[in-house]
């Protein structure tokens, strides 16, 4: 089955100073392609011949009940794990030929992905970001954590914060890594109204930016211009 993309570009949004992490790729022909891949769980199938097809300025909402099979094709997009049949490629290569080449130009944020509870929001990202490679300044951890309503509670140990507010922390690194492709499971969860618009609103600038993104999420997401898959 096929589920590309019908060619449609959103139109240009306004990207703020605080847009970090959100560099220009308004020339970037970057494109991702799953061609006819399988997933198997155990000894359940979950997904046969999946045909996806993604490029700059384009994203993808993938929808389906619990157990279907979302998390598993975010986890084979990302490189986290192999199909039992078919193949992915970035740029018309192989994701298996150059590993490291395509996780630097993907950020993936599971739901289940965890903060260090004894470590504040501030020492999290920045542990973050060290492992990601990438050269930050506190000032843009900061600046971040701002954008996402964390301010004056950065130096608090994430203990202390709501689930919401921890799930901000996570999703402030979307601001801090330059990656052309977001992977998100489930990013809305536990997130406030005002959240929500929040990301969705950072969400549109990457993919404005010739950025792309592929998620998961059980609600309508609050964007134009989004493809959806049903598994």
């Amino acid at each position: 089955m096929d589920n590309g993309w019908d060619g449609s570009i959103p139109a240009i949004f306004i990207i703020d100073s605080l847009s970090l992490g959100l560099a220009n790729l308004s020339l970037n022909q970057s494109t991702l392609r799953a061609n006819a891949i399988t997933c198997v769980r155990g000894e359940r199938t979950l997904f046969t011949a999946l045909d996806l097809h993604i490029t700059a300025g384009q994203w993808l909402h993938i929808r389906g009940e619990n157990g279907i099979g979302k998390t598993s094709l975010l986890r084979l997009l990302a490189g986290l794990a192999k199909p039992v049949a078919g193949e992915i490629f970035w740029n018309d290569q192989s994701i298996a030929d150059d590993a490291a080449e395509y996780h630097r130009n993907v950020l993936f944020l599971g739901h289940r992905d965890s903060l260090k509870e004894d470590l504040t929001a501030l020492e999290n990202l920045s542990i973050a970001t060290a492992l990601d490679g990438v050269n930050i300044s506190e000032e843009d951890i900061f600046r971040a954590l701002h954008r996402f309503g964390l301010r004056g509670r950065e130096d608090l140990p994430v203990h202390c914060l709501s689930a919401g507010q921890k799930r901000r922390v996570l999703l402030a690194r979307l601001l801090l890594r330059k990656a052309t492709l977001w992977i998100l499971d489930e990013p809305f969860n536990a997130l406030d109204v005002g959240a929500v618009e929040m990301l969705s609103d950072l969400i549109r600038e990457h993919i404005a930016a010739g950025g792309m993104a592929i998620l998961t999420s059980h609600q309508e997401i609050p964007m134009p211009h989004g493809r959806v898959v049903q598994l």
